[in-house]
Order: structure tokens, then C-alpha cells, then sequence
């Protein structure tokens, strides 16, 4: 390993116990997914304040004048509040800087009001900029007049400089190497949250395997992929974990669930992707389409299991009308998948996880499947995963990936299904067994036991159904019984028990003899 990369590993795993132990001393009776966004919401607003702090020093480091001072001269602030928000998309005045509250709480003086108004001014400089789309509302979970964080004024503004006191002591330096360690950091947290929220951290966090998994296999072959788009993003998790595997022109995203789309914007800005990168909407992806009649060259997702969604007119919608059937009214799986596809560009490589049902279900489930595979030619493997994976469910899942353009007619099964790592709460695919999975992807021939590529031909006896033991054999055969050996073994234990017996009244006979004496 790099001197770069255990300097990094370091300060990645201190920063991760710090901030997780400072989310537990702190947040008292609260439940851990409401102070989630405080949390996680102020340290993205000091990585914001120091984010405009570095560009400042930067801009006058040949002046001997501070921020501050700059800030008063009215002619130096318009051309700063210009310079800065055009670089960053937001600005923060030197009063509302993070650095300005410390000194506030260290001198006794923090006002919950005054943090309030602070993360309010972010979001109005981003007002009539480019920006503005992506900073509206980031802050609205963060609600700091909630009397969860006390009855008082006074009370509130406590506990905020407790938490903000705490993380002032850490090291956030905005080098190359730290904004991943801090990005990294931040997904972290996400992901100890998620743990800790039962079956509602489904909503919001792919856990970081299954992340890898997709993201390797949607950028398999490609040094660059100019847009990259997951319809339900949760927090953002699983569109970053392509960028570590390819560079990603931009991301594009949508979520259902307002807090979680505010922390996906949140989670991509902490990751270093600029405002101007990224493009990301919030609602329902199925009813709204924000991005009718765009492509992109990856398409990732792990969508709500068997959702409930509205059929009504959707065979009038272009991403859903050729199949001649629209999903079930209480199984929304496929309808994600005829929207991804819709939005899937003619080389791209699409990979959704999804639960079992999909690749037997029949009726309407079934037309679908056929066409995909009979018409149109665009599903390339079926992938099991092992069961109890995910937060919220504990049903064994499968990873669907699709490509349009396919050289071959094959589908190549793979059963991961018996190959993990038992936790307490959640099983784990260790580096070596998702190793495993992306390789056998890659080289797409038969593993006893494991995998094979299936012909047409194959499919069709099956009548499409793609349940995975139909096309890969895990059967372990018993080793013979030798019955003649089994036969002398009872022999000799018959005899031994006799022996065993013979002795033993023997013994009671003393016994009895003793007692008569």
C-alpha cells in the first residue's frame, strides 16, 4: 500500500470513530434517523464554510487584508460574493462561516438563531444562479427550532454547540485526499445510520458491496462514461460507486422521499462532484419522468420490492406501450425496469437489483419478461445474491443487468446465492466472493456449481422462466453408504452394549451382595 493510501486509510478510519461516537454521545433520546440530519447536516455545512474559506485565502493571498475585512469594503464585496458563487455555486458570509460560530460558541455567544439564519442565507445565494435547483431546500430536515433538541431557545443552542464543538476538533482539510476520506467518512455514517434504522434504512442506503458489485459491472470496458443515472438514488451511494471504477462526466438521479433526495444532493457534494456535474430531481419516478427522452450510458438502481404503483394510462406512456402489458398494481418491479431501459443508450449496460419474483412470476410479469428477452434481446445474465443482504429485508435478492445490441442470445445465470459472510444483523459478500461474481461476469462461460450460460434455446424449454436452479445445478450428491460397513458397525456395537450390561450387573450384584453383609 501508498504512503498516499495508508495516510488515507487513517485518516479514514479515525474520522469515521470520531464522528459515529459523536453522533451516539450526543443525540441522547432522540431516534437515531432524526438526528441523523442534524449531523449530517451541519457537516456538510462546515464542509461548505470551509470550502468558501480555502477559495477566499486563495483570492487574497496577495492581499494583506482578511475575509472579513474584504467582506466591510463594499466594492470588494460584490466583486467576492460574484467571484465566489460563480466557482462555487453558493456563497457564506464571513459572520455565518463555520469557523465564526465556533468562535461564538467558544466565547459563550452561539445562538441556534443565528445557525438557523446562516444555513437559510446558503440557500438564498444560489437564488437566480445556476446552482439554484441544486441547493433549494437542502437544509429543510434540518429543523432547528424542533423542540426534539429542547423546549428553549437556550436549550437548543446547547446542544448545537456541543455538536458543533466536537466536530471543530476534527481535521476536515480540503486536499484531493481528504475530500475522499471525508466523502467516504459522510457515506459512512450514512451507512451507520442505516443500520441502526431497522426496515426503513432500505429506503435510503444500498449497502456498499452490492454498490460495488453494479458499479463494476455497468463500467466494465469503459474509461469513461459520460452520464450515469439510478431513477431511485436513495442517497446517492450507488451512482458515486461507479466514479471509483471509471471517470463519470455526470450523474443524474431522482428519489422519491424529499429527506432522502436532500441527503443524496448532500452526499454528492461532499464527494467532490461539483454542482454543474450532477443533476437530480425529486418524485416519483414511475408518475414523473424528469428526464423524458434522455439516455444515458449507465443505468443502476435498487428499487423499492414490490411496490404498489398507479397502471392507470400507462400503456399511453412510451417507456411502457410496446410491451402490451403494464406491471401488477402491487409489483412495480418490472415497471422500474421499462422506465431504466427507456432511458438505457444503445451501448450502455444497465444493472438493477430486484427480488426473486421477477424471474418466474407469471401473467403480466411473464408477457413482459418474454419480450425482453424474445423481442427486444436486451437481458445479458441473472445474478443470485445470498439472502438477508439488504437493511430492511432479509429475502434473497437478484441482479438483472441488460445491454441493447447483444452479439449473442445467451443469458449467463450465476447462483452466489451459499457464498457470504454471516453477520449479526446483516450478511456480507467479502472482497473475495464479489471478486468472484464480477469475474465469472467477465468471462462468461460454465462454473460447476456456480455458473452457465444459458442457450435460447434453453430459455424457450423453460418457458422463459429464469428461476436460477433451473440452469445451474448446486446439488451436492451424498457420498454412497457402504451398507456391509454399517452392518459390522452395528455388530460391534451390539456386542459392546452386551459387554456394557454384563458388566453392570455384575457391579449391582456386589452391590446387593455387600449390602446383605
Amino acid at each position: 500500500m501508498s504512503d498516499t493510501h495508508t495516510v488515507q486509510a487513517t485518516q479514514q478510519a479515525e474520522l469515521q470513530r470520531r464522528l459515529w461516537s459523536i453522533a451516539n454521545d450526543l443525540r441522547g433520546n432522540m431516534d437515531a434517523s432524526e438526528f441523523r440530519n442534524y449531523i449530517l447536516g451541519l457537516i456538510f455545512y462546515r464542509f461548505l464554510s470551509d470550502r468558501v474559506s480555502e477559495y477566499v485565502k486563495g483570492l487574497l493571498s496577495n492581499d494583506d487584508i482578511t475575509f472579513s475585512e474584504a467582506y466591510a469594503d463594499d466594492e470588494m464585496r460584490s466583486e467576492l460574493v460574484a467571484d465566489i458563487t460563480s466557482a462555487m455555486g453558493f456563497f457564506i458570509a464571513p459572520e455565518y462561516l463555520f469557523e465564526t460560530l465556533i468562535a461564538d460558541a467558544q466565547a459563550g455567544n452561539f445562538d441556534v438563531e443565528k445557525l438557523q439564519t446562516a444555513v437559510n442565507a446558503v440557500q438564498t445565494s444560489t437564488i437566480g444562479e445556476s446552482s439554484e435547483e441544486d441547493f433549494r431546500g437542502l437544509f429543510d430536515d434540518m429543523d432547528l427550532n424542533s423542540n426534539r433538541l429542547g423546549n428553549t431557545v437556550a436549550e437548543r443552542s446547547a446542544l448545537m454547540q456541543k455538536v458543533l464543538l466536537n466536530l471543530a476538533d476534527l481535521d476536515m482539510g480540503h486536499d484531493e485526499v481528504q475530500i475522499d476520506v471525508l466523502g467516504d467518512a459522510y457515506e459512512y455514517l450514512i451507512g451507520q445510520f442505516a443500520a441502526n434504522a431497522g426496515k426503513k434504512a432500505g429506503e435510503f442506503y444500498t449497502p456498499q458491496q452490492i454498490s460495488k458489485l453494479l458499479a463494476q459491472i455497468v463500467s466494465k470496458g469503459h474509461d469513461k462514461l459520460q452520464s450515469v443515472y439510478d431513477p431511485t438514488m436513495g442517497s446517492g451511494s450507488l451512482l458515486l460507486r461507479i466514479g471509483d471504477y471509471t471517470t463519470v462526466g455526470n450523474y443524474y438521479g431522482q428519489e422519491l422521499n424529499r429527506t432522502t433526495y436532500n441527503l443524496g444532493r448532500m452526499n454528492l457534494l461532499m464527494h467532490g462532484i461539483n454542482y454543474n456535474q450532477f443533476s437530480v430531481q425529486q418524485g416519483d419516478t414511475l408518475e414523473i419522468d424528469y428526464f423524458e427522452g434522455q439516455q444515458f450510458d449507465a443505468v443502476v438502481a435498487n428499487p423499492p420490492y414490490s411496490a404498489k404503483w398507479n397502471t392507470e394510462g400507462k400503456l399511453d406512456d412510451e417507456r411502457f406501450r410496446k410491451y402490451g402489458k403494464t406491471a401488477p398494481k402491487s409489483k412495480a418491479d418490472f415497471a422500474f425496469v421499462q422506465h431504466m431501459l427507456a432511458h438505457l443508450n444503445s451501448n450502455g449496460t444497465m444493472a438493477v437489483v430486484l427480488p426473486h419474483g421477477v424471474l418466474f412470476r407469471g401473467a403480466a410479469e411473464g408477457v413482459i419478461r418474454r419480450y425482453m428477452i424474445e423481442q427486444d434481446n436486451v437481458l445479458d445474465a441473472v445474478i443470485g445474491l445470498p439472502a438477508n443482504l439488504f437493511f430492511g429485508t432479509s429475502i434473497p435478492t437478484t441482479v438483472l443487468v441488460f445491454k441493447k445490441n447483444r452479439a449473442t442470445q445467451d443469458i449467463l445465470f450465476i447462483d452466489a446465492s451459499s457464498e457470504f459472510e454471516k453477520g449479526k444483523n446483516q450478511n456480507n459478500l467479502t472482497d473475495e466472493q464479489l471478486e468472484k461474481i464480477v469475474k465469472t461476469y467477465d468471462n462468461r462461460v460454465d462454473v460447476d456449481k456456480y455458473a452457465h450460460v444459458a442457450s435460447r434455446d434453453e430459455i424457450i424449454e423453460n418457458d422463459y422462466n429464469l428461476n436460477i436452479p433451473r440452469y445451474v445445478d448446486t446439488f451436492e450428491e451424498e457420498e454412497p453408504i457402504d451398507l456391509v460397513e454399517v452392518n459390522k458397525e452395528l455388530v460391534e456395537i451390539d456386542a459392546e452394549i452386551a459387554k456394557l450390561e454384563a458388566e453392570f450387573e455384575a457391579m449391582a450384584a456386589d452391590l446387593v451382595e455387600t449390602g446383605e453383609e
